[in-house]
């Protein structure tokens, strides 16, 4: 078997990431060779590989559920939003400037190089799965198309095409997407998912038989809501999609509030705490909701001059700072740390010079035009490893205090920085420091002696591919990747500008 598949949406948040997911972990339980792809990610929860190149999350955890080494191959194009109306492009896992409304159009010259990088991954697996980006039927975007069907037709991959029914109108939506696009695009849709189901399937038999009827196109499943499954998500802002951990081992538990920051990144380093028993993460939008937090972090950003206005501005400053004072934990993570300090110097991402910081650690912030991408490591006095991953534009330097791993961060009193994404990912140093915590809060608390972050998510991946063996008919969609778009396609459903033109009074 050799070939590929590309997982299409109807919208963002249809479920492409989660389905792309379970279906490496289902296909590695068959014993093929399965890499994920996605040719163009915009994302600020990223990563960076053994390489020291930089990916999307969402591909990273493609990459651990399909049994491989993430590479940047598997997402050779990321766009990591500092505005509404910039990004950084990211190329093969490096820097390669920014890219506005004017450059926009200009990334479909990215095309050739999308699909070298799939056809490698083709040539070493036996099964690529691919995932789409939004919605193929942003038609304003097709000229300049390298992640959904622009991608499809240039690397001749079929697809299938998902709708979320959860939102409402997944008929219209999965009709609609095939009715807007021209013709050779439809031809490469060979199937249609239903996702985020709740009930009892035969409720939509007849409309799936007329659906299938309407659009020629086989429906191959119809997926259940997956609550509480998701893994490393990929959208960074998506605050709504955290939920409490577990129930308390003890009488209290821990509330760590985090900043909600309008460009923050990487709020999977956060996930570990939302898996521990008894610790609560929630987002803060006011000053005012930091009140009874334990701690209180303010996470990585892509914009942080920016959002260290956009905190300024709701007060959030003096806050801190009085939290700081009476002895309250704060914490922060990359740029969040970098604000900590007393000054940031940046002539690179925000061209503002130098700013003042919150004064709360005694380091200094100076933008640098290349990217530090690294993996670090460090081994602990009580002979632990813990490890971590790096990505900012900010040099740190510190001038006075504690370091917080290592010889990394800072720490002052009950204020604490580092530039390590994944930190909270090593097990016994997370226990630690919510032991820490616990104890400076002075609650009944009691420290999970047993969670292993890396076991608890393995057991969502695991989960998700039982949900896929069970909801899809995957050996339907190993058929097309073996058939791939050779042979005849589909019917085409009908062009909307090809729709009989009434007149307002017929209409009525």
């Amino acid at each position: 078997m050799s070939g590929s598949l590309l997982v299409l949406g109807t919208s963002s948040g249809a479920g492409k990431s989660t389905i792309v997911t379970g279906l490496c972990r289902s296909l590695r339980r068959r014993g093929i060779a399965v890499a994920p792809f996605k040719a163009q990610n915009m994302s600020l929860n990223s990563y960076v590989t053994r390489e020291n190149g930089e990916m999307g999350r969402a591909q990273v955890v493609q990459a651990r559920a399909a049994g491989v080494e993430p590479e940047v191959r598997m997402n050779p194009v990321l766009l990591k939003p500092g505005s509404d109306v910039a990004s950084q492009l990211v190329v093969m896992g490096q820097p390669a400037g920014e890219l506005d409304g004017d450059r926009w159009r200009a990334k479909g010259d990215l095309l050739e190089l999308v699909v070298e990088a799939h056809d490698d991954l083709r040539r070493r697996f036996d099964v690529v799965i691919c995932e789409g980006a939004g919605s193929p039927a942003e038609i304003n975007l097709r000229s300049s198309d390298i992640v959904n069907l622009g991608f499809a037709a240039a690397a001749k991959v079929p697809a299938i095409l998902v709708g979320d029914i959860d939102r409402g109108g997944v008929f219209a939506t999965l009709i609609g997407t095939l009715a807007v696009l021209e013709g050779v695009d439809q031809d490469l849709v060979r199937g249609l998912v239903i996702n985020k189901f709740r009930g009892t399937r035969a409720l939509l038999e007849d409309g799936l038989e007329r659906l299938t009827g309407m659009t020629n196109r086989p429906v191959l499943g119809v997926l259940p809501v997956l609550a509480g499954r998701e893994v490393d998500t990929e959208d960074a802002t998506n605050f709504s999609s955290w939920a409490d951990g577990p129930a308390p081992l003890g009488e209290d538990v821990l509330v760590i509030g985090v900043v909600a920051f309008p460009r923050a990144s990487n709020l999977t380093d956060l996930d570990p705490l939302i898996d521990e028993p008894g610790v609560v993460v929630r987002a803060l939008y006011r000053p005012e909701a930091m009140a009874d937090c334990d701690l209180v972090i303010l996470p990585g950003t892509r914009a942080t001059v920016s959002d260290l206005g956009w905190l300024r501005a709701r007060g959030f400053d003096v806050a801190l700072a009085r939290r700081a004072a009476s002895g309250a934990s704060i914490m922060g993570i990359c740029g969040g740390y970098q604000m900590l300090g007393r000054e940031i110097v940046d002539e690179v991402e925000s061209a503002r010079g130098r700013v003042d910081g919150l004064g709360l650690l005694a380091v200094r912030t100076e933008f640098a035009a290349r990217k530090l991408l690294a993996r670090p490591s460090a081994r602990l006095a009580d002979g632990t490893t813990v490890t971590g991953y790096q990505i900012h534009h900010g040099v740190v330097t510190r001038e006075s205090g504690e370091p917080l791993v290592g010889d990394e961060g800072c720490v002052a009193g009950a204020v604490s920085g580092t530039t390590w994404h994944g930190l909270f990912e090593n097990d016994r140093w997370r226990r630690g420091f919510i032991a820490e915590l616990a104890r400076a809060s002075a609650k009944r608390f009691v420290v999970s002696p047993v969670t292993c972050f890396e076991d608890r998510r393995e057991a969502r991946i695991e989960a998700l591919a039982d949900l896929v063996d069970q909801h899809l008919e995957v050996d339907a969609l190993l058929a097309l990747v073996d058939g791939g778009v050779t042979g005849r396609p589909p019917a085409r459903v009908r062009l909307v500008r090809d729709w009989p033109q009434s007149s307002p009074s017929e209409r009525q």
